[in-house]
């Protein structure tokens, strides 16, 4: 016989046999056996002989949560993503234990992700983490979300501010100021003090407020990356001192922001570095009225030094245009240093320099600023911590109410404590604790502030 001709015959009967298996399955094999053979087939690469299984089991019971997960999948690798899609949810639908949610998500997952819908593939992997009986499952969870986050093209950011605070106007730690030498000298030969009105002062009160950041990820080499970014933060206040008859509102210091930007990244310096440069223009408001709008552009490189330690410069340049406030031109220069120890804790010190250019030369100053940071790697009483300190001295060369113009000191330091021990959906809460002084040769601007900030944070 000739070896095609005995080929194709072999062939021919291997697919008899698969078929009269296929039918014997479904009349005489139980449905642990035809589940097992389903299991079977999907392991060896035969979806649809898989898919077949499990639709003859649930031709047997409508209510088959496992014949749901693996029609789910036998679908999701034969491309046919509806209908993956709707078992999935059937399994998610049908699952009472930690152990049956987990796998009916992780399934979901797997269908949206294939599908391209990979932020909705964030979500049920979080859902995932949620309920894995065992570490080992939610690391998978935690792992599979960080891959799915990488290949995705939107990242999006949101954050909720609820934050009571001493001074939600930057107000004067003062009551009483000497203002405008030139008028005061004028009408009395001398520099008067004033007494400060309400809104002048600290006002405490109770921020509220959130922040909404996304990219989209339009193009990506190895060593490239191409993004248009979207930012929307809006904050509004309520006051709790008594002010008496006094008018003012919180939402007199509301402050929002929107933006659209581009952003570029690569890899240089034989993958020790990156390069990144973003530009973007927006608009502000404050107290329901238009405040500036901006165009900015920063860029910044990052090089990895060692094993343990990052180096960082950038440039940022801004030109703002007022409508309730003057127009203002900001170059501002950076530095900094991220160090990890041995013991697992790590440092951070950056240097700020920024000067400020415009028409109206009292808004015009020269600021050195410098920040360190620490963080624990050992959690103290089941909370993640890091510290922050600081200070900046700030010099304006003209102001109206002293000829040897502003000087501003300011010192401030942070605490805050992440709660990794309370973890829903992959979010941890935190609380931050910021204080800040600042003291200046002119009494308005004496600042004092305490907050303490509520939010949280992705744990993955």
């Amino acid at each position: 016989m000739h070896p095609a001709l005995r080929r194709l015959i072999a062939g021919a009967a291997v697919s008899v046999c698969c078929c009269t298996f296929a039918v014997q399955a479904q009349t005489a094999l139980t449905a642990d056996e035809l589940r097992q053979a389903a299991m079977v087939a999907l392991g060896g690469g035969d979806a649809q002989t898989a898919r077949r299984f499990a639709e003859a089991l649930l031709t047997r019971d409508g209510e088959d949560r496992n014949a749901y997960l693996i029609l789910a999948r036998a679908a999701r690798d034969l491309g046919d993503m509806p209908p993956a899609r709707a078992a999935a949810r059937k399994a998610w639908d049908l699952s009472n234990t930690d152990a049956q949610r987990y796998s009916a998500a992780l399934i979901t997952a797997q269908v949206l992700s294939s599908e391209g819908k990979r932020t909705r593939a964030q979500l049920w992997l979080r859902r995932a983490a949620q309920h894995a009986p065992n570490d080992a499952l939610r690391a998978r969870a935690e792992r599979d979300f960080r891959y799915v986050k990488q290949q995705n093209p939107w990242q999006t950011d949101v954050t909720f501010t609820f934050a009571p605070n001493s001074n939600i106007n930057n107000g004067s730690a003062r009551d009483r100021s000497r203002l405008n030498y030139a008028i005061s000298e004028l009408l009395f030969g001398e520099s008067i003090e004033f007494s400060l009105n309400d809104e002048a002062q600290a006002i405490a009160g109770l921020e509220v407020g959130g922040a909404l950041r996304t990219r989209y990820r339009f193009h990506q080499t190895p060593d490239t990356a191409h993004d248009v970014k979207f930012a929307l933060s809006y904050r509004t206040f309520a006051i709790t001192d008594d002010l008496g008859s006094s008018a003012i509102s919180g939402s007199d210091f509301a402050f929002g922001a929107a933006s659209l930007g581009y952003g570029f990244r690569t890899f240089n310096m034989a993958r020790k570095g990156e390069f990144a440069a973003d530009v973007e223009a927006g608009q502000t408001w404050y107290g329901g009225a238009r405040y500036a709008s901006f165009l900015r552009g920063q860029a910044q490189q990052t090089l990895a030094t060692g094993a343990r330690q990052k180096m960082r410069f950038g440039v940022e340049v801004e030109r703002q245009w007022g409508q309730s406030t003057p127009d203002r031109d900001l170059f501002g220069l950076s530095s900094s240093v991220t160090h990890g120890f041995a013991s697992g804790n790590s440092g951070f010190a950056g240097l700020y320099l920024t000067a400020t250019q415009s028409d109206d030369a009292t808004i015009e100053y020269t600021e050195v600023l410098l920040r360190t940071g620490f963080s624990l790697k050992k959690p103290v009483m089941g909370a993640a911590v890091q510290f922050g300190l600081g200070a900046s001295w700030r010099d304006y060369d003209v102001s109206r109410d002293s000829r040897d113009g502003r000087q501003d000191r300011r010192i401030f330091a942070d605490v805050t404590a992440t709660f990794t021990d309370i973890d829903y959906y992959g979010f941890n809460p935190s609380l931050t604790l910021s204080a800040s002084r600042t003291d200046s040769n002119i009494g308005l601007y004496d600042v004092n502030r305490v907050g303490l900030n509520i939010g949280i944070k992705s744990a993955f």
